[in-house]
């Protein structure tokens, strides 16, 4: 099938995925996971892709992971899906088989974080801090890394002030954990406790919601 779509048009969900039926798209990118026999067979794909996409001028997020090979398209001068994404997407589905390898969309998913909020302009960059993220909107941060879940700041009406069931763990490395902790603070931040530090810290938002940054460290009270 042709593609009617220019280099820079901007794609509806709907086009999109009639466009890609190999694909799918989750959380605003087009998505396919390819599976081989071993790693060798996986890097032999991953380079096939390397020179399509240098010849195309359009290169994929690639994850590679044993033997499947998890891509990513998307355009970002477009904010979205464009007719680029169509033609490597079409390009790249026959180099699965002459690989070895075939499709496996099993489990796909990205996972994003919803924080219910009163007021996000408060609360955002709080999680910034934590994470070392890009904020993308007024109510949205993202991995620039493109590994990690978004977050994204619901609005809501009411405050909950009971203890929430869930909190996050963000582990970084042991000796970034104190500038990440003090980046914290500065965005508004709450210590909790340092109780078990360097093992962890527990922080709080403007409206209580908790995070701990973490390292692979033991607590201070069974160091010696």
């Amino acid at each position: 099938m042709s593609n009617p779509y220019g280099p820079k048009e901007k794609l509806t969900a709907e086009q999109a995925v009639e466009a890609m039926p190999k694909w799918r798209l989750v959380h605003g990118r087009m998505h396919l996971v390819a599976k081989f026999s071993d790693f060798r067979r996986s890097l032999e794909f991953v380079n096939r892709v390397g020179e399509l996409a240098e010849e195309m001028n359009h290169h994929p997020e690639i994850d590679i992971r044993y033997n499947k090979v998890h891509l990513a398209l998307s355009s970002h001068d477009v904010g979205g899906i464009s007719g680029r994404d169509v033609d490597l997407a079409a390009a790249i589905v026959p180099v699965v088989k002459v690989s070895d390898g075939q499709i496996d969309l099993a489990g796909l998913s990205e996972t994003q974080i919803a924080i219910d909020a009163q007021d996000i302009a408060a609360i955002l960059p709080f999680w910034q801090a934590v994470y070392g993220y890009d904020q993308v909107d007024d109510d949205e941060l993202v991995d620039p890394n493109k590994s990690g879940p978004s977050i994204w700041f619901q609005p809501t009406d009411e405050r909950r002030d009971q203890r929430n069931r869930i909190h996050i763990d963000v582990d970084v490395p042991a000796d970034q954990a104190e500038q990440r902790v003090q980046a914290v603070l500065d965005a508004g931040g709450r210590l909790v406790t340092d109780q078990y530090a360097p093992a962890w810290w527990v922080l709080a938002d403007a409206e209580g919601n908790e995070a701990c940054v973490c390292t692979f460290q033991s607590p201070a009270d069974s160091q010696g």
